[in-house]
């Protein structure tokens, strides 16, 4: 279970939907489906999970690199985050788990 979940993922937006929506977002496997994900978040932190949302972030072109060997495109990582929205009156505490 911990190999499919990463990290949490600490933004401001995150934060607000965890405040306003109870909506927690994480860092997870690429390979991991929405099932796994429930599993492995009620297991880690003993909530009851209802719904997991997921996106898949590309590795897109980030920059490039100028080198005596000429012009090199580097391309950030590619990853996959979850959004879990955990039970009325339950909440994680992300900051005392990592």
């Amino acid at each position: 279970m911990q190999g499919i979940i990463k990290k949490p993922v600490i933004t401001e937006k995150a934060t607000a939907a965890s405040e306003k929506r109870n909506a927690f977002s994480f860092e997870v496997d690429r390979q991991a489906n929405k099932i796994e994900i429930k599993n492995a978040v009620e297991k880690m932190y003993g909530v009851h999970v209802v719904a997991v949302r997921t996106l898949n972030y590309g590795g897109g072109k980030s920059s490039m690199k100028y080198t005596n060997k000429g012009i090199v495109e580097q391309k950030s990582k590619q990853w996959k985050k979850a959004v879990v929205t955990v039970a009325d009156g339950e909440t994680i505490d992300l900051f005392t788990n990592y």
